[in-house]
């Protein structure tokens, strides 16, 4: 079953651009993560410092595998970011 991942980030004040750029480059390389079915990155557009990572994961275990790539290859993006962001997983059933 796929696990979908909505994470929330607000830039420190100055760094909206580097975030954007940052990401930009981030979502090219975990698309081609095995079980990546999606990984997007929106920002806000009332507020620019403010992004919505959208993530979908083929199944817990592609998941795990990205998160150990993330720890063995960190973007840098968050640390340009206030705190740890918010984060909520789900399960993905398509209700329409």
């Amino acid at each position: 079953m796929s696990v979908r991942i909505v994470l929330t980030l607000t830039a420190k004040p100055g760094n909206a651009a580097a975030v954007a750029s940052g990401y930009a480059e981030r979502c090219r390389s975990v698309r081609k993560e095995p079980g990546c079915e999606q990984f997007e990155v929106f920002q806000g557009v009332e507020n620019p410092e403010r992004f919505v990572v959208m993530e979908r994961w083929k199944d817990a275990d592609a998941l795990e595998t990205h998160r150990l790539l993330t720890l063995a290859n960190p973007s840098g993006v968050r640390e340009l970011c206030v705190g740890g962001g918010e984060r909520e997983d789900y399960t993905y059933n398509r209700t329409r």
